[in-house]
């Protein structure tokens, strides 16, 4: 416990000591009062080249992949466990610790490109819907399938689409053109939202 709370591994304690909080929140339902923070983080990468960066180093670091709440458990788990191993190794071979913040920079820049990776397949095991890793409206301009029912202007079907990070997302279309018909098994583009349903059109009439 000294050794926990010594001033270098204060960084480190800190960390889980907020992991147990959102622990805590999550336990007692606080966490859904946070759920439309997931929903909000959306980093739109196809505007110009500074966003395509921004949408880059995201992808590395794994922001997006995952709920915001499970994203920051995972980057705070491995940050704090990280510094302590080094901290507990470098007392072993030299008989004292690195000062904490050394310590803490060396543990973040190991920190968030391994969060990342452990992202990857954690999204993948994680069940989620069109809001839990996206925001909804990113959806927009991206391409999907008609696959249950027939769409019409009103009578709008279930389409399956995917988001950048290739999750599947399951959402109500309808065609954006009076007198359109999307039937099933067609492959749409979504152009706009309109509260829950998407308005879209069919791949081959898409005018550029």
């Amino acid at each position: 416990m000294d050794f926990l709370l010594s001033n270098a591994n204060l960084p480190f304690a800190v960390a889980l000591a907020v992991l147990v909080l959102l622990a805590v929140v999550q336990l007692i339902g606080l966490g859904d009062l946070l759920g439309d923070a997931d929903a909000d983080v959306d980093i739109d990468v196809d505007a110009d080249a500074e966003l395509d960066i921004v949408g880059g180093l995201a992808s590395v670091i794994g922001f997006g992949r995952l709920p915001l709440l499970v994203w920051l458990s995972l980057l705070l788990a491995v940050f704090a466990l990280l510094g302590l191993g080094g901290q507990q190794a470098m007392l072993g071979f030299t008989g004292d610790t690195l000062p904490a913040l050394p310590a803490a920079g060396l543990a973040g820049l190991v920190a968030l490109p391994l969060t990342g990776a452990l992202s990857r397949p954690l999204a993948r095991i994680l069940p989620h819907d069109e809001t839990t890793a996206v925001g909804i409206d990113s959806l927009i301009a991206k391409r999907g399938i008609i696959e249950i029912g027939r769409a019409t202007r009103g009578s709008p079907a279930r389409a399956a689409v995917g988001d950048r990070f290739g999750h599947i997302h399951h959402v109500m279309v309808e065609p954006n053109e009076d007198g359109e018909v999307l039937e099933s098994g067609v492959e749409v583009l979504l152009v706009r939202r309109e509260g829950d349903i998407f308005h879209a059109i069919a791949v081959e009439a898409r005018p550029f």
